[in-house]
């Protein structure tokens, strides 16, 4: 998969998912524009990836900081090519009556109205070029409810909407909208998850997760025209078929 000269964003690239994605892009020669909200993480991401990297200290939920990495990242590469809507949180985990009100509104500032200023800053960018990949990272907990998950389930079924409303008004202007739902991976929020102690997945042990490799592959191989089939969807990694067409069996 070659993406030289390609432009790839990544929310939420400091960790996890974001990283892994990171460095699977930069293997295949793309300038990447990386977002998170740890500017020393970013850095040190960058130091160990090289090549063209442009990283960009700020909160998703600030639309006005999401806009001016996205700009400055077309001006300096000349396009943008690819947005991974990574970028999400699983606090606060708590049920209904005992969630705090503010903490449950800053999840969804994030984990959706975070993809919602990803969406609105990049469409500017790749329509006049004819285009581009908009994926955003989903869950099964966009389609399942689960106790103590209401913001994250709530926000995961909103980003999901949100990709088949890009797809639906987007696509004949060569938007390819998707979703991606990993599975459970072993990556920090695995790991607050299991402190919790609510509902069943925090009881699934730590090797029942996939690697971050595994979604961080899928997402490059759904920026190939191999994934055309799946544009407006949302692509399952649990799915074994797609597994394979990814490659990780």
């Amino acid at each position: 998969m070659d993406f030289n000269g390609k432009t790839v964003a990544i929310t939420g690239a400091s960790r996890g998912i974001g990283a892994d994605a990171a460095r699977q892009f930069a293997a295949a020669g793309a300038n990447l524009a990386l977002l998170a909200r740890s500017a020393e993480a970013l850095d040190d991401l960058a130091a160990e990836i090289g090549g063209n990297v442009l990283v960009a200290a700020c909160d998703v939920s600030d639309h006005a900081a999401v806009t001016e990495a996205l700009g400055k990242a077309h001006q300096r590469f000349g396009s943008l090519d690819v947005l991974i809507n990574n970028a999400g949180v699983i606090e606060p985990i708590a049920r209904l009556e005992d969630a705090d009100p503010a903490a449950w509104a800053k999840l969804i500032d994030i984990n959706l109205t975070g993809v919602f200023n990803g969406i609105r800053a990049a469409l500017p960018l790749m329509k006049p070029a004819g285009g581009g990949t908009i994926i955003t990272v989903s869950s099964g907990a966009a389609h399942n409810a689960l106790e103590g998950w209401s913001a994250y389930c709530s926000s995961k079924a909103g980003a999901a909407m949100l990709t088949r409303a890009l797809d639906l008004e987007e696509r004949a202007n060569g938007i390819r909208a998707m979703g991606l739902s990993p599975g459970t991976v072993a990556t920090q929020m695995q790991r607050d998850i299991k402190a919790s102690g609510i509902n069943p997945v925090s009881e699934l042990n730590w090797e029942d997760h996939i690697p971050a490799e595994w979604p961080a592959r899928a997402l490059l191989w759904m920026c190939t025209a191999d994934a055309d089939d799946h544009i407006g969807q949302e692509i399952s990694l649990r799915d074994e078929g797609i597994r394979k067409r990814v490659g990780l069996i």
